[in-house]
């Protein structure tokens, strides 16, 4: 079968690119087939971009307990690799690729790496997880498939990193926010910044903020880009920041974003916050069909004045599985980025611990590094308090004091018992 490609312009999907990706989950999958036709929905009906609309969604949990030949859209001779989810909210979640997923997924990832400012000259330092995890071989190969000289250094093991990052001359370091955050503070703390050639940081796999960002690029001299992905959807690469850093493009080529309210599921405008659902034009072994994602972004209305013609969303600002109500009000961990990053002497890492008393009264105490100025505690209860609309006790630590990871870092602990 010929495979429409749409033109990357954002908007509506291209009826016949989302008739053929119907198609195709539809004769190959035996339980996306009885989704659909457990919607009425039968791939010849597609006719017109509102089409959309008409399609179930799916969700992870729907992947995690299919067997993943039973959700493959191919059979079991065409898949050449597996690969899996972190974990992190639960179980793993398996994902089955094809020769041409993969020939997609690193089309995307060295896509990525060049909107970030990656060339075939640079010598790129995954710092991030290999095997199951997609991370570590996707920043690999997309790199090699760039002409980029590979430092395959893996996750952890902090000596080894500061030392290939001078041996090799290491000028592109790829890992999540918060271990690059680690990276830099032992950086500035050996003072060898001026032995490393670094140029470009990207950093991906977790929620991180403009906080985060302003102190890696501080302590190592270099831009940090934030990058998209998850295992469902390929993998690392699916979108990343362009230079200007304001807005993450999207490869509309490849899948379809649409942002609906998470409780209603209905679409939300450009600029209004909601949760991110994907369908996949050509993935051919884990198709999605408006698969919701669970990260909450939104999108830009208008098109990047870099010239992309690659749509944008924002950067992620929490999981609507994530969201946690405090007293009856809602509270995402981005706010709280919002507050660190705006007031002086508060680092970008912290904790937010929710906890209920005897009486059921709520209560919700954030742990943030932070310097010793005198005052501090008490300033940010109080601009937490007007950005979240919540009573918060602040807990000031040192610097340094929270947990660093070159996996997901956890930020918010709910010790309620609901």
């Amino acid at each position: 079968m010929t495979t429409s490609r749409p033109s990357p312009s954002g908007g509506s999907p291209d009826p016949a690119a989302l008739r053929e990706a119907v198609g195709r989950a539809y004769s190959g999958s035996a339980f996306l087939r009885a989704k659909l036709d457990a919607a009425g929905v039968e791939p010849s009906s597609i006719r017109h971009a509102g089409d959309l609309a008409r399609l179930p969604f799916t969700v992870k949990g729907e992947i995690r307990e299919a067997h993943f030949l039973d959700y493959a859209a191919v059979p079991a001779e065409r898949i050449v690799r597996i690969h899996s989810s972190s974990g992190t909210t639960g179980r793993r979640t398996i994902c089955a690729y094809t020769a041409r997923d993969i020939d997609d997924w690193l089309e995307m990832c060295a896509r990525s790496l060049r909107y970030a400012g990656v060339t075939p000259h640079d010598r790129v330092q995954p710092m991030v997880g290999y095997g199951l995890w997609t991370a570590g071989i996707g920043f690999q190969e997309a790199a090699e498939r760039l002409g980029a000289m590979v430092v395959p250094t893996g996750p952890g093991n902090t000596e080894l990193q500061l030392e290939m990052m001078r041996e090799a001359g290491t000028t592109v370091l790829c890992a999540t926010a918060s271990f690059t955050l680690l990276i830099a503070e032992l950086v500035e703390r050996r003072g060898i910044r001026g032995e490393l050639s670094l140029r470009v940081g990207i950093s991906g796999s977790e929620r991180w903020g403009d906080g985060t960002r302003a102190r890696i690029e501080s302590l190592l001299g270099v831009p940090a880009y934030d990058l998209y992905g998850l295992t469902e959807l390929w993998g690392p690469g699916a979108g990343v920041e362009c230079h200007r850093k304001d807005g993450i493009h999207v490869w509309a080529d490849h899948y379809h974003v649409e942002i609906v309210d998470p409780v209603t599921l209905s679409p939300v405008p450009p600029g209004t916050v909601g949760e991110i659902v994907v369908t996949t034009f050509a993935k051919e072994a884990t198709p999605l069909l408006r698969y919701r994602t669970r990260d909450l972004s939104y999108l830009y209305g208008e098109p990047c004045p870099c010239g992309s013609p690659h749509p944008r969303i924002g950067r992620i600002v929490g999981r609507s599985d994530d969201q946690i109500k405090v007293r009856g009000v809602i509270f995402l961990p981005a706010q709280v980025d919002t507050v660190l990053a705006g007031t002086p002497g508060a680092g970008p890492e912290f904790q937010a611990h929710v906890t209920r008393d005897g009486a059921g009264r709520d209560g919700l105490t954030v742990r943030v590094e932070a310097d010793d100025r005198p005052g501090l505690a008490g300033e940010l209860a109080e601009r937490l308090r007007a950005e979240t609309g919540i009573r918060v006790d602040v807990d000031l630590v040192p610097m340094g004091a929270l947990p660093r990871s070159e996996r997901k870092t956890r930020r918010v602990f709910d010790h309620r018992d609901l």
